[in-house]
């Protein structure tokens, strides 16, 4: 596959056809994994850990990451349809579908977690899962959502960022 080219004349009418497609699935194939080994690590810090069977914790994990890339492609899409113009290869198009993804990621994780601790019970912290006052959420599912995403458009942008190859 060949970069994008970083020159500043380059815009939509210049850019390949597919360069919006290559960018999401640089992103969604940066992110997930990314979330996998994140469900994974995190678990000690909700009750699950301690008070499940392996094939639980291990559903769980899965479940979850299944979730977090549910909320990454609705939060891109969102952000895609509302700010996305000029996307991906102006770079203000760039800052602005990022940090609207960014937001929503991190403005469903609140609600969500929220909405499963506090309302359905459906799962608990452990006493390690440092907390957010006055919200209450984990610390751990707000990093999650910021260092992912940012680190996913950063790897998803690259070829955006390069010289041309040939």
């Amino acid at each position: 596959m060949t970069a994008l080219p970083a020159d500043p004349a380059f815009t939509m009418r210049t850019a390949p056809p597919d360069a919006w497609l290559r960018v999401l699935r640089r992103y969604l194939a940066f992110v997930f994994p990314l979330h996998l080994l994140w469900e994974f690590a995190h678990l000690p810090l909700y009750t699950i850990w301690h008070d499940a069977g392996t094939a639980e914790v291990l559903f769980a994990a899965v479940h979850c990451t299944g979730g977090d890339l549910l909320i990454a492609m609705a939060a891109l899409l969102l952000a895609l349809m509302v700010l996305g113009n000029g996307w991906p290869v102006d770079p203000r198009a760039h800052r602005r579908v990022a940090g609207a993804a960014l937001i929503m990621g991190i403005g469903y994780t609140v609600f969500s977690e929220w909405l499963n601790i506090e309302v359905r019970g459906t799962w608990e912290y452990s006493a390690l899962m440092p907390v957010l006052p006055p919200i209450g959420t984990g610390l751990s599912p707000i990093l999650q959502w910021i260092a992912i995403p940012l680190a996913g458009f950063g790897w998803a942008y690259r070829p955006l960022k390069r010289p041309a190859t040939v």
